[in-house]
């Protein structure tokens, strides 16, 4: 796709530089993305079941993602807060949807349980799998699932069950990498272009690649400009 050949831009704060693209999110974009963000966001659900879900209060983002791919540290980091998601170094940890209301629009974060631990047994698995799917089909104010990818490791087998997943769900949702900051420039632009790549291969994958660093706070303008444009 000739809009997302690799360039040699510097990395800034709005990600321009790791995403590899001409172009980046206009002034006003970024600008609403940091007035969306500015004001408090706080949890205030968690549902196991279909049935627990609470009663929709606006626009919901969903945000996807294997156990330990740095899902928590990235909401921590979009909204500015240090402790909005527990970040945990035990991976699985996180069984049931948590939903976080953004006071500055109707917009409401979904921390969606992590996939893909091995260790976890196969009834939990299952159970999250099975809550995953209800809510994908079952949420008509869910806008964009973001799906995060570990930009230091290969695509996995479940992640690519997820996108089918999706595909099936005839859900909207973009690739997030995360944790660019610990890999080498070449690498990366060599990651992200396999990860653009594999978007056109699932019918229902937006074809745009966000790059993301928690740490560095590399491409969160960028992550905050796209969801402003959703709500």
């Amino acid at each position: 796709m000739a809009d997302h050949a690799p360039g040699d831009a510097e990395e800034d704060a709005s990600g321009q530089g790791l995403n590899f693209r001409p172009e980046g999110p206009t002034p006003e974009a970024l600008e609403a993305g940091r007035k969306l963000f500015a004001g408090a966001c706080e949890f205030f659900y968690a549902a196991q079941t279909l049935e627990g879900l609470p009663e929709p209060r606006g626009a919901e983002i969903a945000f996807a993602g294997r156990s330990n791919v740095g899902k928590s540290s990235l909401l921590n980091a979009l909204t500015g807060r240090r402790a909005l998601a527990r970040v945990s170094h035990q991976p699985g940890r996180t069984r049931q949807l948590n939903f976080f209301q953004c006071e500055a629009a109707p917009l409401v974060l979904v921390d969606m349980p992590g996939y893909g631990y091995a260790e976890a047994p196969q009834s939990i698995k299952r159970d999250w799998q099975g809550l995953m799917l209800d809510y994908l089909r079952g949420r008509p104010n869910l806008r964009r699932v973001f799906l995060l990818l570990d930009a230091r490791v290969e695509i996995k087998t479940s992640d690519e069950t997820v996108m089918e997943l999706l595909d099936q769900s005839a859900v909207t949702y973009q690739l997030v990498l995360t944790k660019a900051d610990d890999v080498k420039p070449a690498a990366l632009q060599r990651k992200y272009e396999s990860v653009l790549a594999l978007t056109a291969k699932h019918p229902a994958a937006f074809p745009e690649v966000i790059t993301t660093s928690s740490q560095k706070g590399t491409g969160v303008e960028m992550l905050r400009a796209t969801i402003s444009g959703l709500i």
